[in-house]
């Protein structure tokens, strides 16, 4: 595949602030892209420099081919999907959606038919002559997409877009706006602070931490190995439990500490003695009866969700099971836990790197 945004070396220094460290980055053309990090971790800032929008102090940025450092935002090519949706609130959707095209001299009647056929796309044809105010939040949002459409850029660039919306109304609108990269076998880049809107939308994940890339790849790649803790714990939700372990003296088996050591064998060489943090995701976890368990912890607390029943253990840490149906479980209550060992992720416990078997 041909890259269609390449980032190479890239920093970006507000003062002494260095909000982008040495990013590295080839995305390929009609790939969806996925930022995700927690805030202020510099995906915002790495989208706007795509858009031009920010200066980046070191490295090179291309799109197309093309080195963009120095070219201005309308120059780039690039279409920008905002979170306040930006729309201009004395123009009806029609005019908003041709705007930019008559402002580059295009003839009224051939804007008018573009923009005709774009919100035949986006689901818009009842609404050209409607205001802003007369939307909801959901239409507002599909305005903005197809204000970028029209242009057909060489990249779509989306901030955070549905952060405004309620839940539902997000997860109908992120099945929308991956159906239409589909449809248009676009380039996209979108920013989230939400790991599952990245894991459901996107082709590839590039997951941020403090101006750095700390791993990027398939999603389903980052959930089941996972380069570090962090990221560890921020694909996947409920989060990864985290449990203090020890290589144990056999050096095949893990001791982990939940208030007392218990033991695990692993099937695999471990260093004995090894400081470690041992990572179980909630789903790979079942209650079972503790004569039977590989684990035995107290019930802290107990939420239904309906589908799916979440525990907490009383235990320090604490540790998160998710199991399917409406489990009757009280708080105190002994319970055993089993897991297959094979699910257990192990990270060096002073530089949180993962471990893989055998290492």
């Amino acid at each position: 595949m041909t890259a269609q945004i390449e980032l190479a070396g890239v920093n970006k220094h507000y003062g002494a602030y260095h909000a982008l460290k040495d990013i590295d980055l080839s995305i390929q053309k009609g790939s969806f892209t996925a930022l995700v990090g927690p805030s202020g971790c510099g995906k915002s800032t790495l989208l706007r420099s795509l858009a031009g929008l920010e200066s980046i102090t070191a490295g090179t940025l291309k799109i197309a081919g093309e080195i963009m450092n120095k070219v201005p935002p309308r120059k780039r090519d690039v279409a920008m999907v905002f979170q306040s949706y930006a729309l201009y609130p004395h123009m009806t959707v029609e005019e908003n959606l041709t705007y930019s095209l008559r402002i580059r001299g295009m003839a009224k009647s051939d804007a008018k038919k573009a923009a005709a056929e774009v919100a035949a796309t986006t689901g818009l044809s009842q609404l050209l002559g409607r205001y802003p105010r007369e939307l909801s939040g959901g239409q507002r949002q599909r305005v903005a997409m197809s204000r970028a459409i029209i242009r057909h850029p060489k990249a779509f660039l989306f901030d955070e877009p549905l952060s405004n919306l309620d839940a539902s109304l997000r997860v109908h609108m992120r099945k929308e706006i991956r159906a239409l990269h589909d449809r248009l076998g676009a380039t996209s880049v979108y920013v989230t602070h939400d790991q599952i809107e990245a894991m459901t939308m996107a082709d590839h994940v590039v997951v941020m931490r403090s101006g750095v890339i700390e791993q990027q790849g398939r999603p389903l790649d980052l959930y089941d190995k996972p380069v570090n803790k962090f990221v560890a714990g921020f694909i996947g939700s409920p989060s990864m439990n985290f449990i203090p372990a020890v290589g144990g003296e056999d050096g095949h088996s893990v001791a982990l500490d939940l208030g007392e050591r218990q033991s695990i064998e692993l099937g695999y060489a471990v260093q004995p003695g090894r400081s470690l943090i041992a990572g179980l995701r909630p789903e790979h976890i079942s209650v079972v009866p503790p004569s039977t368990a590989m684990l035995k912890v107290a019930v802290g607390t107990v939420e239904y969700t309906g589908a799916a029943t979440h525990l907490t253990s009383a235990s320090t840490p604490e540790l998160v099971m998710v199991s399917n149906g409406r489990a009757e479980h009280l708080a105190g209550e002994i319970i055993g836990l089993n897991f297959q060992p094979t699910h257990l992720h192990l990270f060096e416990a002073r530089t949180e790197l993962r471990l893989e078997a055998g290492q």
